[in-house]
């Protein structure tokens, strides 16, 4: 049996993600973040993990979203496929 935790989000959802988009609609497209980290409240950190029931394989993907004024201004990671 396969096991995904965190962030399971769609390509075509992720190809809607642009520079300059506000933390709302960052959240709209997204859903909530995995992880924001109170010691760094503009990092939003969405992180997904697949255990595979085959060979016990974990595939880790991780995006984190970088905020300045409140707008999104750095994409690092992928969470696609692949």
């Amino acid at each position: 049996m396969d096991v995904p935790q965190g962030n399971r989000i769609d390509a075509a959802l992720l190809q809607q993600l642009e520079i300059g988009m506000s933390r709302s609609q960052v959240e709209f497209l997204l859903g909530t973040p995995a992880i924001v980290d109170l010691y760094h409240p503009d990092q939003w950190n969405y992180v997904y993990y697949l255990k595979t029931g085959n060979d016990g394989e974990i595939e880790k993907k991780r995006m984190t979203l970088t905020f300045t004024n409140d707008l999104l201004s750095e994409i690092e990671g992928t969470l696609n496929p692949g």
